[in-house]
């Protein structure tokens, strides 16, 4: 039966300090690392053993997948990265402290920015001390310059559908380690969810969530592993 594992990846340094971190790359927190850990104990524990892994080029996912892999025996399992399961790109918001936003800005013009389905946050100027376009993992990529769950969702679902569906339905078991809102674009498209509902589902950092599919390749409803 082929099954997916979704996992975000653990608490990075921005998580904890409250900042918008979208493309930019930040490491885990030791938190961040434990999480990462316990997800491939739970792994182990419940014998869901991945045998292909997909994640963006982002080191906070990078590192979470290959400590979940190591802590469930995993390590060696082929692995692709790719940008296009990278977060959101929060433009000109990233790097700023999200109190301190609101702040200046008012909660409800930060909560469209961050909640709404098709609005994205202010354009990322040029010259940002967090410009990644110069970055040589992203050569011969046009980087964006702000992205909306929308747009997340329009360039995570071709990529779920050329390159990680064909290997699922081979029937291997599959594990993506990604971000908040890469994965939220799988969990809409997976389970179905609404423009207006996805926006208020919280993926919680390093607990995997499970597909399981049949032979038609339709999907079950989605569980925590944790509560299997």
């Amino acid at each position: 039966m082929p099954t997916l594992i979704l996992v975000r990846h653990g608490q990075s340094q921005w998580n904890l300090e409250n900042r918008f971190t979208g493309w930019w790359d930040v490491d885990l927190t030791e938190k961040g690392v434990a999480e990462a850990v316990a997800a491939g104990e739970l792994l182990a524990a419940k014998n869901v053993l991945p045998t292909r892994a997909f994640t963006s080029l982002q080191t906070r996912a990078i590192k979470t997948l290959h400590l979940a892999l190591e802590a469930c025996g995993r390590l060696w399992i082929p692995e692709t990265k790719d940008w296009r399961l990278n977060e959101r790109h929060y433009g000109g918001l990233t790097g700023l402290d999200k109190q301190e936003t609101r702040d200046r800005h008012g909660d409800e013009q930060v909560h469209v920015w961050r909640r709404s389905f098709d609005v994205p946050p202010p354009v990322m100027e040029d010259g940002s001390d967090y410009d990644l376009a110069a970055d040589a993992r992203y050569a011969g990529i046009e980087v964006p310059r702000t992205e909306s769950l929308k747009l997340t969702i329009e360039r995570v679902l071709p990529y779920w559908e050329n390159e990680i569906l064909p290997v699922l339905a081979s029937g291997e078991t599959v594990i993506v380690s990604a971000h908040g809102n890469s994965l939220r674009a799988l969990v809409k498209h997976l389970s179905a969810i609404s423009d207006d509902d996805i926006t208020g589902l919280e993926i919680p950092t390093g607990e995997p969530i499970v597909y399981e599919f049949d032979a038609d390749m339709k999907c079950g409803e989605r569980q925590y592993l944790k509560d299997r």
